[in-house]
């Protein structure tokens, strides 16, 4: 595409609008949104285009093209986006192309594994939305956390491995000697050994301007984006166990720490409440929410709500971080194989999950540590521990290459 910027048309309360946001913002695509209901010229434009029906959302790309409410598979195929896999059948199959799923699949395409990876959004999992990872080894330089799942996704393709991206896994199932990939077109894909780096998604809070302000004064990884706000105020939000933690970590940069949770009472342990109370930079506001997020570009302000009086008021924060829980990416996996009660997936020392031959990696497995060098780690180990299954089940036929 050319680097003049898609435009949508659409409304805030427009629930195919936030799907179409979302795809975008998924995919790293470049956008600019436009609100009708703010701008009567953008609702009469909808209007021409449509031939007199207001239709959102309405997204015009800079080829003059235009596409109406499309669906996700619509949006893949305007943009590029190959929804289907070349082959049937492969050595290793992995869900997700996060840190974790790519590394584990450059670790198995250099063994000569034929390997395929399925991605719902983009490259580079949570951590592309981050907007610089300071700690990575051998970067003494931060890197965009988008550029880093670029790189890795280049290094895959180099070695030969295939991305599908903009496809949904839906379930796995497995025949005894081989696994089955099923995704949401309709499409299965075969292999002996399946490893499984869905991650995990950050809880939000879905309120109006969230989504848009991602990366951009909007955040859910204190390690990761706090160095960047020195000086400036920040709200977390989140009263449990991590919003403190992460609080009071924060105050080594912040200026000042604002703590807001919707309950009467905070869920936190008292010895983290006494750690906060004690701080003349940090202070927490209970019945408290916020109710949208305001900027040009990047977050400006926020509207708070205080539930016990009902008003609302706005606030200036350099950042808001988000601490309310994390949810990881293993709904298709119900019944296939052990979850712990949270949904995380648990595994053996090996990181083989209850179902021979899938292996977890990163952070959808039980006991994860929610790190990009850690993630990049566990893809390495169990992209050999793969190898070691296919040796020990008589499915490797490759050729075995040195470690490095």
């Amino acid at each position: 595409m050319a680097d003049q910027p898609i435009r949508m048309f659409g409304a805030l309360w427009c629930p195919d609008c936030q799907r179409a946001k979302r795809f975008l913002n998924e995919h790293r695509v470049r956008y600019e949104w436009i609100d009708i209901e703010k701008d009567p010229d953008a609702a009469n434009y909808v209007q021409q285009a449509n031939n007199g029906k207001q239709i959102i959302p309405t997204i015009v790309f800079p080829d003059g093209s235009i596409l109406v409410e499309p669906t996700n598979a619509e949006l893949a195929s305007k943009l590029g986006i190959r929804r289907q896999a070349q082959r049937k059948v492969y050595d290793a199959i992995i869900v997700g192309a996060g840190p974790a799923g790519l590394t584990a699949s450059i670790y198995t395409a250099r063994e000569g594994l034929q390997t395929l990876v399925i991605e719902r959004s983009g490259l580079g999992g949570q951590a592309s939305i981050t907007q610089e990872i300071e700690n990575y080894p051998g970067f003494p330089k931060p890197i965009r956390g988008a550029e880093l799942g670029e790189r890795l996704g280049q290094q895959a393709e180099r070695f030969g491995v295939e991305i599908l991206q903009a496809q949904q896994v839906t379930r796995i199932t497995s025949d005894g000697k081989h696994r089955l990939v099923h995704v949401e077109s309709g499409e299965e894909y075969c292999a002996p050994a399946v490893i499984i780096a869905t991650g995990s998604t950050y809880r939000r809070l879905r309120v109006p301007g969230e989504e848009d302000f991602i990366g951009a004064g909007v955040h859910f990884c204190a390690t990761c984006d706090g160095p960047f706000y020195k000086g400036k105020d920040i709200v977390v939000v989140g009263g449990g166990n991590s919003g403190f933690q992460e609080g009071l970590f924060l105050t080594r940069f912040a200026r000042s720490v604002t703590i807001v949770e919707i309950a009467k009472e905070v869920r936190a342990s008292k010895a983290l409440q006494e750690k906060v109370a004690a701080r003349k930079d940090m202070q927490v506001l209970t019945q408290t929410t916020i109710q949208e997020f305001r900027g040009q570009g990047r977050l400006a302000s926020i509207v708070v709500k205080d539930l016990a009086t009902d008003t609302t008021r706005k606030m200036h924060p350099g950042a808001v971080f988000v601490f309310i829980g994390l949810q990881p990416n293993t709904a298709f996996l119900k019944g296939v194989v052990d979850l712990d009660p949270y949904g995380f997936i648990v595994t053996q020392p090996n990181l083989e999950t209850s179902l021979d031959g899938i292996f977890a990696a990163g952070d959808c497995r039980q006991g994860s540590t929610k790190q990009v060098a850690s993630a990049v780690g566990e893809g390495a180990t169990a992209a050999l521990m793969v190898r070691e299954y296919l040796e020990r089940s008589g499915e490797s036929k490759r050729p075995e290459v040195e470690p490095v």
